[in-house]
């Protein structure tokens, strides 16, 4: 078995990408040339894009589009090779409109960008162990002025079971609760992050989240999601937020507005790494948790290529978790330059350094 096979199956258990279509939109006049497309492409790959004349019209210019932004304009029938190294990773929509005879019309197509990046096997070493509540169904993990803090779900929202959820901040090394603010019984508690000052927490399936004062934890503020997702991880650097939705998309935030302003997909090779979840950027680098999976993937925050694999299922050996409690929590201490690793209701935090 390949090595990089090896790391999918690590991270994924199956592969979850689904093939490009390079089907066109019916259209009686004019279609992109299906041989010339692939399915899949990598970045440092060109895109070559000629549009069939079936009916021999007298073609004036082509506009052509990518995600409706606009490429180019060529004359007539003229060919276009496109370069793919600043396209994000996915899915890409590909349009031409065509102007003929005093009219236009357009062609679509589709293609999927994939990463041509092979994620490599992270090694750890444990640092130090700790107790974790085993009440706690962990979902938020961070640290903030040396000091834990961790925000929790339980119940099933939306569902008229009530919620049991809280945010605590806590003595790691002994587990002492500082303070704890316990969520309305209607919310299921999500990622939080810290920035400017001020905590941000979400929640599940409510589409609300909530905005803290960091000092005092008093509530500040109520926001909606402006997108139709749900709540999962969250983590930040010095401007914006980033959150996931249980899907391959991490998605940017403006703190100031609560607005999403961009978002990346992540994958691993060829293949869309779904069910995102907790967050942590530590030195640049996005560490996510993949739901039901006993490892971490180091993500390159600008184009979402998986570029390591942190393989944690001995971690599980050494605490009383069951096969429901997995792994997620990733607090990175910048005091001491180690990450804390926990799962949900496990009795065990545990402090490791991540070495190649």
């Amino acid at each position: 078995m390949k090595k990089y096979n090896l790391l999918s199956f690590i991270l994924l258990g199956t592969i979850l990408s689904n093939c490009g279509d390079t089907k066109n939109r019916e259209n009686t006049i004019f279609n992109f040339d299906s041989s010339t497309i692939s399915a899949q492409y990598q970045p440092q790959e060109r895109l070559d894009l000629s549009i069939l004349n079936p009916k021999a019209k007298a073609v004036d210019s082509i506009v052509y589009y990518i995600n409706d932004t606009k490429i180019k304009t060529v004359k007539g029938l003229e060919k276009l090779s496109f370069e793919l190294k600043n396209q994000k990773l996915g899915y890409q929509n590909i349009k031409a409109v065509v102007y003929f005879e005093g009219e236009n019309a357009e062609t679509t197509t589709r293609i999927e960008v994939v990463s041509n990046i092979t994620p490599k096997l992270l090694q750890f070493n444990i640092v130090n162990t700790y107790p974790h509540d085993t009440n706690s169904f962990t979902e938020g993990f961070e640290f903030y002025n040396d000091t834990l803090y961790e925000s929790t779900g339980s119940g099933t929202s939306g569902s008229g079971i009530k919620c049991t959820s809280y945010l605590r901040k806590y003595d790691y090394r002994t587990g002492k609760i500082f303070k704890q603010i316990d969520m309305d019984t209607a919310y299921f508690g999500e990622g939080i992050t810290f920035i400017n000052g001020k905590l941000f927490q979400l929640t599940w399936q409510d589409k609300k989240g909530f905005i803290f004062n960091a000092n005092t934890l008093q509530l500040e503020k109520t926001f909606t999601y402006e997108k139709e997702i749900e709540g999962w991880g969250m983590t930040h650097d010095d401007k914006y937020i980033y959150q996931s939705d249980g899907t391959e998309k991490i998605w940017k935030m403006n703190p100031n507005t609560q607005k999403m302003v961009d978002y990346i997909n992540v994958y691993s090779g060829s293949s869309k790494i779904k069910s995102v979840n907790e967050l942590e950027l530590i030195d640049g680098k996005f560490y996510a948790n993949i739901w039901q999976k006993d490892a971490i993937a180091v993500i390159n925050a600008t184009n979402g290529a998986v570029e390591g694999i942190l393989d944690l299922s001995t971690l599980r050996k050494l605490t009383k978790a069951t096969p429901d409690d997995v792994l997620n929590g990733i607090a990175y201490n910048p005091k001491t330059k180690t990450v804390f690793v926990t799962g949900k209701n496990w009795d065990k935090t545990f402090e490791i350094k991540i070495n190649e």
